[in-house]
């Protein structure tokens, strides 16, 4: 608000300067005419430039009835001969900066009204002066190069005004294509946010309940047989719970617009989280074999996305293949990391788990988004089954120094 203000403030000082200067112009003008001169006293001449200038100053608070002001006052002073001949189109200038400024903030069709009309008052005014006020008046003592024509004054006024009428209708056909953008890109800003935490919803929780669904069915049917199992079982379902609910909760702050100083955000996973993913998929029966190697540190984004990438293709292996064995392999390089995650396929010949669509029938939602994550760093992506059994998903993340795509 205090900038706004200060920005209109150093405006209306503009305005009101070359109100002034306009009015010396004009005066100038009607006191040293190049034609005729005016049969008014030259003292006149100071409240005849300050009513036809000072439109200008106040153009901004009242455009349309600064126009109609401007236009008034430069046809009645020269209908009323207080100008002088050859010097006429003087007075209409303020009448031009004015519609300028209409034509920036009015719609064509109501700018070129305001057009027309200033146009013909301009054109009457003059020839009304031409042939009634023009034949009294006492010839100049030096002849002006220019000689004192009505068709002279009504094309040059003609000019500034349609001229000052096309620039301010360009001002404003940029400025609302300008904002029409502005727009788009703030709209276009708002889907990429909501898919991307679209897409870290899906990945917490569809990992989180493939994991707990699958301690859940396990300890279903041992709780007669084999109780500390059950135990165990409840015990990843808390802890997979507690650390569910504090990255929803990560993920849902995104949201607020207010934010809390009173709670500590929740860090985002990285790299480091992976051997705790690792044991949460070997809770659930998978032989996890986890690699990492890091030659440089991850920027947090990249790192994050790595993370999300290996949880879903665990996810992908808990929920779809059960129990089996996968080696997880992260590469990290000076600019890039390189993601692989293999599984052998079920064991002894299972078939997949019902409602997955045969082997290696991998979520079709979570490679599109391990995919999206690849595609946002300009990296590749593959997924598919491997030809001597289970599948194998790699990905490519090519990064600049300060996490963003390469």
């Amino acid at each position: 608000m205090e900038w706004a203000g200060w920005r209109r403030g150093g405006r209306d000082v503009t305005d009101a300067a070359v109100a002034v200067a306009v009015a010396l112009l004009i005066r100038y003008a009607i006191v040293d005419p190049p034609g005729s001169s005016s049969p008014w006293p030259a003292w006149s001449a100071w409240p005849v430039a300050a009513v036809l200038s000072f439109p200008i100053a106040v153009r901004r608070r009242r455009p349309w009835a600064m126009l109609a002001v401007a236009c008034a006052a430069g046809a009645g002073v020269t209908v009323a001969g207080a100008v002088a001949a050859g010097a006429i189109w003087l007075t209409f200038v303020p009448t031009v900066l004015v519609l300028y400024l209409v034509a920036t903030t009015v719609s064509i069709a109501w700018s070129a009204a305001g057009l027309a009309a200033c146009l013909s008052a301009a054109v009457t005014a003059i020839l009304i002066f031409y042939a009634q006020v023009f034949p009294g008046l006492e010839l100049a003592a030096t002849p002006s190069e220019m000689p004192a024509a009505w068709p002279i004054e009504i094309g040059t006024i003609g000019v500034l005004l349609t001229v000052a009428w096309a620039v301010g209708t360009a001002v404003r056909w940029k400025r609302d294509t300008t904002a029409r953008l502005v727009r788009h890109l703030a709209d276009a800003a708002v889907t990429d946010e909501r898919r991307r935490i679209a897409r870290e919803l899906h990945d917490v929780i569809g990992h989180s309940m493939s994991l707990i669904a699958v301690k859940a069915t396990v300890a279903n049917h041992v709780a007669d047989a084999r109780p500390q199992e059950v135990r165990a079982a409840l015990a990843v379902i808390e802890q997979t719970s507690r650390s569910t609910l504090a990255e929803i909760h990560r993920v849902l702050d995104l949201l607020r617009s207010d934010g809390d100083p009173q709670q500590d955000p929740v860090p985002a996973p990285g790299v480091a989280d992976l051997p705790e993913l690792a044991a949460h998929a070997r809770s659930a029966g998978v032989e996890v074999e986890l690699t990492v190697r890091e030659e440089a540190g991850l920027p947090a984004a990249v790192a994050m996305s790595v993370y999300r990438i290996v949880q879903q293709a665990l996810t992908n292996v808990v929920t779809h293949v059960g129990p089996t064995r996968c080696a997880v392999t992260v590469d990290v390089g000076g600019r890039e990391a390189v993601i692989e995650v293999v599984d052998d396929g079920p064991r002894h010949g299972r078939p997949p788990r019902a409602g997955h669509g045969g082997h290696g029938g991998h979520g079709g939602h979570g490679l599109i988004g391990m995919r999206e994550r690849t595609k946002l760093y300009g990296g590749t992506f593959d997924a598919g089954p491997r030809p001597e059994g289970g599948f194998r998903v790699s990905a490519r993340l090519p990064y600049a120094p300060d996490g963003t795509a390469a």
